[in-house]
């Protein structure tokens, strides 16, 4: 097996550092690889003749912890695996910041086949042998495995899903404080990799082995002679543990072209059960489990390295490049960490803008264009936060935490704190690609303006800014509505309101009434507003997109043409208009504390029209108890003149069955579409989709379709990767 490598005293390394650095470096994600001739002296050290060649590894002092990590000491690996593998490089002398090891003579198969590019079939023959080879190398030869390693040695399932906590805990987490706020902003949360760790599913059981764990084109080396044709080189990410994984590993990062993926396989499968028969186990099933692991966990360093090549750089191509890798990143990773919509090429590179300019700043650099921006003329000069502040707001916005960076359904929020300013502020952008099919009708910034202006007793945030960034990228600034929690995280009422808050949400409402909504829109309120509410409830299922509207049709729900006269047929009475908030769900209120225990946030879709509709959708879209239902209707019928409140009980009945018959048609609209799966509020009324349908039909007056096609709910199979 032969000894360890020799550990170099201090003069020695500072000879060989001086003498690799006279010679021209090839550089990997870790090391930069010198291939020097030995001199005298240094011959001497490592037992090789004078002008032997040989590979200085020296790693790289900008490197980026972005790989998996089993073992510390690649020179330990390389003694194991000679063994059965003899002409792997040899490490002939460590020191502090360097090593030695023995120049394998050939050139690598990127240099004769590029990424992208089929290989011949005999190499992968080659290939798939090299590959089978290391499950000679045992257990007993390597070096000791860490703690918390999968005690049997066949749980594949507890291999991957270790695999998921070691990328979480040696990748993401040492990164997140310098990329967190980049990552939050391309909509990939924090527990991202912890939940497809908890999604590993049971596989079949295979005896692990010794993997390579990066075997791409840069690492395989065609040697001059031909025996063997293939020799192994960057072993410090080894492993030991289930070999499909090094076959995923392999096939992604060698970039294959796919219709030659087949072929790989069927040659690592011929290979492997001529020497361990066991370990093709379940191939044909679990691959895929590796396969999705080994593109969910790239998308962090993907981004990381895009992300750095911006650093020095302010070119445009620069900037589309790594906008590009973003995007190829983003994409592979969307389904196995379930991303949900990914964002547009535009806001890809303003995440990218914000993150180098606030790092540029904040190590001294300036005269970044990314911090211009011009005001939005509808909306004045704020006396609380002047031009120089909102400057400020855009320099810090990049550099927000991802614990302060919160992806809503339609904003993307950075939660920032401006020097000089006494209160925290949020920088909010609207998300370009998402598709609502309910329409907004007045300005939000207007709303929270007349808000503030009439001095009521709503607890709404404050605009602050409005207008337009970088690239005409428009942004608007509220006053920052958290919690009193140590991360500032806003608590939301998932489970519905406590007593208090349900008191505290009604007193708001009441206070709205008094908010001047013709300054707002001065046409507003005119006319019945049943009728338009269900006018526009028609007018959206008309202009769903043609694949929603036909699964619509098999479910039984009705066009819009019969839904018009099905609605038409309910009535609802007059009562005076107010301003309403319009999408009172529980991620719309922030638990605070004080008199007033809500703040009502998200005021874009805010409306005029009858009171009674804000409190009805609140309760269809919060979970309320029957209790806290009367309590708040009570306290609201007790607090407001009749002409709010008049023949409230018996209409209810029908604003409630509008909501439902909404929330059967938009929800079955993101079911087909995807749109919005990942907002939380989506989440939880998409995953309730079967009642709502059932109730949507009986207010309708609707038979169900218990002949409609069994396998429509594959159509709607969202379980994604692991499940």
């Amino acid at each position: 097996m032969g000894e360890l490598a020799p550990v170099a005293p201090p003069d020695a390394g500072l000879a060989f550092l001086q003498v690799a650095k006279s010679f021209p470096a090839t550089s990997g994600y870790h090391n930069r690889n010198h291939v020097v001739s030995l001199t005298e002296a240094a011959a001497a050290l490592v037992g090789r003749e004078p002008g032997t060649r040989v590979t200085v590894r020296i790693p790289r002092a900008d490197a980026l912890p972005v790989v998996i990590r089993t073992w510390r000491r690649e020179a330990e690996i390389l003694r194991a695996v000679r063994g059965a593998l003899p002409h792997v490089p040899e490490c002939l002398l460590e020191g502090e910041g360097f090593a030695v090891h023995s120049y394998v003579e050939g050139v690598p198969l990127s240099s004769v086949c590029g990424n992208g590019k089929p290989l011949d079939s005999l190499i992968l023959q080659a290939l798939a042998e090299l590959l089978a080879q290391m499950t000679r190398v045992r257990l007993r030869a390597l070096p000791a495995l860490p703690e918390g390693w999968p005690g049997n040695h066949t749980d594949s399932q507890g291999f991957l899903r270790m695999l998921a906590l070691l990328a979480d805990r040696q990748v993401r987490q040492p990164n997140w404080h310098a990329f967190g706020g980049l990552f939050a902003a391309l909509g990939i949360p924090e527990d991202a990799l912890l939940r497809l760790a908890d999604r590993v599913p049971p596989m079949s059981r295979r005896p692990f082995s010794l993997l390579h764990a990066d075997l791409h084109r840069d690492n395989l080396i065609m040697s001059y002679e031909g025996a063997p044709p293939l020799i192994c080189v960057d072993w410090e990410l080894a492993t030991f543990g289930d070999p499909l994984h090094d076959l995923a590993t392999h096939l992604v990062r060698m970039q294959y072209p796919a219709h030659q993926w087949p072929e790989v396989i069927e040659a690592w499968r011929v290979a492997m059960a001529r020497v361990r028969p066991a370990a093709v186990n379940g191939l044909a099933k679990d691959l895929r489990h590796y396969v999705a692991f080994e593109r969910a966990q790239s998308v962090y360093p993907d981004i990381m390295r895009a992300a750095r090549t911006l650093e020095a750089k302010s070119d445009r191509k620069s900037l589309d490049d790594a906008t590009a890798a973003v995007r190829r990143a983003l994409r592979v990773a969307a389904e196995p960490l379930r991303l949900g919509r990914l964002p547009s090429d535009r806001e890809i590179q303003g995440a990218l803008l914000r993150w180098r300019a606030s790092n540029r700043t904040r190590s001294g650099s300036c005269g970044e264009r990314v911090f211009d921006w011009s005001p939005d003329k509808r909306l004045g000069v704020h006396a609380d936060f002047p031009e120089e502040a909102v400057t400020a707001a855009l320099r810090q916005e990049g550099r927000a935490p991802a614990g302060r960076v919160f992806m809503g359904t339609a904003h993307l929020n950075s939660v920032v704190s401006v020097p000089g300013v006494g209160f925290p502020v949020v920088v909010r952008r609207r998300v370009a690609t998402v598709c609502r099919r309910e329409p907004s009708f007045l300005s939000e910034h207007a709303v929270l303006r007349a808000i503030e202006e009439s001095g009521v007793a709503v607890a709404a945030p404050r605009v602050l800014a409005l207008g337009e960034s970088h690239e005409e990228e428009p942004f608007a600034i509220h006053t920052y509505v958290g919690s009193n929690g140590a991360d500032g995280a806003p608590r939301h009422p998932i489970h519905g309101l406590l007593p208090h808050e349900a008191d505290s949400l009604v007193d708001q409402l009441c206070a709205l009434t008094d908010v001047d909504y013709k300054k707002i829109d001065p046409a507003a309120g005119e006319g019945g507003f049943y009728e338009w509410l269900s006018g526009q409830l028609v007018l959206l299922v008309r202009n769903l997109p043609k694949d929603s509207q036909q699964i619509a049709r098999v479910l039984g729900l009705p066009d819009a043409h019969r839904l018009r006269e099905i609605l038409a047929g309910h009535h609802v009475g007059e009562r005076v208009p107010v301003l309403l908030h319009g999408d009172l769900n529980p991620w719309n209120l922030v638990r605070r504390g004080g008199p007033r225990a809500l703040t009502i946030i998200d005021w874009e879709m805010a409306l005029v029209g009858d009171p009674l509709y804000d409190m009805v959708r609140h309760m269809h879209l919060t979970p309320t108890l029957p209790e806290i239902q009367r309590r708040m209707f009570q306290r609201w019928e007790r607090l407001l003149p009749a002409r709010h409140t008049r023949a409230w009980r018996r209409d209810s009945a029908v604003y409630r069955g509008l909501e439902v018959v909404r929330s059967a048609y938009i929800d079955l609209d993101r079911l087909v579409t995807g749109a919005s799966l990942d907002a939380p509020n989506v989440r939880r009324a998409v995953d309730s989709y079967a009642m709502t349908l059932e109730k949507a039909m009986g207010f309708l007056g609707l038979p169900a379709r218990p002949t409609a096609n069994p396998y429509l709910a594959r159509a709607f199979d969202l379980a994604g990767t692991f499940d």
